[in-house]
């Protein structure tokens, strides 16, 4: 399991188009993908999920993988969110 916190970038934070590709992304691996933001939690794989969290740019945001791909799926989800 490798867990990491990166700062969302993105001017439209986690939600709309940001939100649908970090999802889409998140779907490419096979591991099990979690965000926490605050004491709200959600499977990275899941839209819905992703935006009921409401992260905002500037939010800081806590990723966990576990799985085959663990590694290389949070290198690229943390270099996706650190995008402007």
């Amino acid at each position: 399991m490798v867990t990491i916190d990166v700062i969302i970038q993105s001017e439209a934070g986690l939600r709309h188009n940001s939100a649908a590709c970090f999802v889409q992304m998140a779907n490419e691996y096979k591991s099990s993908i979690r965000i926490a933001h605050g004491e709200k939690e959600a499977n990275a794989k899941s839209l819905l999920g992703v935006l009921a969290l409401g992260v905002l740019h500037g939010t800081k945001v806590k990723l966990t993988a576990d799985g085959s791909d663990e590694k290389v799926a949070l290198d690229n989800l943390v270099e996706l969110v650190s995008r402007k």
